[in-house]
């Protein structure tokens, strides 16, 4: 496993971070049973991943929590997060704060995020909620301050192109991926000059997994004037505009080709990864660890979908093709 600074929080972090919300909630999705998802959790991190990120609305900090009971606490950076509605006070993140750690079973969490804010209650959650977050730290039961945003309402970033600028945050959660490139410009930039730790969720969704989804998606596009018709016959697989990435970047396949384009770019210190299976968890972290894409695959990459948002930024739950 590969290890690294988060920002300047003075965490040491493995590239790969277990994400256990998602469709998969670490196999709730699929109806695993309570020690099965234990046992997906505790699949990672005996393959060195050491950061997990949870959330009361997962459902799954329990499950965290009973994994990383068999492990020395201190080589684990645990997050989580709670969502907050413009008319939240300061006792209310108290309140959520400490529920969580309770369900966590931890005397502290190593990051607590505001999950999902949108532009219309960033100020809410940085003049009104962030203080009480801050005075938590001072207690010792939070250690580093997050925001994460809500990308599928939020496709332009508009929220982390304001708090990338501000005080407290610490550590920021957004999407990132191979069709889903305006961090790039928008984020990474502000957050490596001012030493915020990043987290990219997004990296791999149904658009990536699901052929006929993502040819659904790609046809939509076009049809907007958002894309060239030409990448609908640009791919050796029957028009797959993506099939390039195995076909000449030497991917094992799509999937692994976006974690390996996010994995590797500047900026990027965790991908998240979420699974309810066992096996797939080994499958995940190796493609995080391979090597870059070709850099002429990259180029590729930027210049055929760099102009995009919000693509790809599909809510957990069932997709239609």
């Amino acid at each position: 496993m590969h290890h690294h600074p988060l920002g300047n929080t003075g965490l040491t972090v493995s590239v790969a971070g277990l994400g256990c919300g998602g469709n998969s909630r670490l196999g709730l999705g699929r109806g695993a049973s309570f020690d099965e998802c234990v046992a997906v959790a505790r699949a990672a991190i005996d393959l060195g991943v050491n950061f997990l990120d949870t959330a009361e609305v997962y459902g799954t900090e329990e499950i965290v929590g009973a994994a990383v009971k068999a492990y020395d606490r201190d080589k684990l950076v645990i997050s989580t997060k709670a969502l907050f509605k413009a008319g939240d006070d300061a006792a209310e993140v108290t309140r959520r704060v400490e529920a969580s750690l309770k369900r966590l079973g931890l005397d502290h969490v190593d990051v607590f995020h505001f999950h999902a804010v949108g532009p219309a209650t960033y100020e809410h959650h940085r003049d009104v909620l962030a203080p009480a977050l801050l005075r938590l730290k001072e207690q010792g039961k939070v250690r580093h301050v997050g925001i994460t945003e809500t990308g599928p309402r939020d496709p332009e970033q508009a929220m982390l192109a304001r708090a990338v600028e501000d005080a407290p945050w610490e550590v920021m959660m957004l999407a990132y991926s191979l069709v889903n490139q305006g961090a790039r410009h928008k984020v990474f930039p502000a957050t490596r000059r001012r030493g915020i730790g990043t987290l990219l969720m997004f990296v791999v969704r149904n658009i990536f997994s699901n052929e006929a989804y993502r040819r659904d998606v790609f046809a939509k596009l076009v049809e907007q004037g958002l894309l060239e018709a030409s990448v609908l016959s640009d791919g050796a697989a029957g028009g797959d505009p993506l099939q390039f990435l195995v076909s000449e970047g030497g991917a094992e396949s799509i999937t692994d080709a976006a974690y390996r384009y996010a994995r590797h770019e500047e900026g990027a210190d965790v991908i998240l990864f979420g699974t309810g299976n066992r096996d797939h968890v080994k499958a995940n972290v190796e493609s995080i660890l391979r090597p870059p894409l070709p850099a002429p695959v990259i180029e590729r990459l930027h210049r055929t979908f760099g102009h995009l948002n919000g693509v790809g930024l599909d809510l957990p739950g069932p997709v239609t093709a």
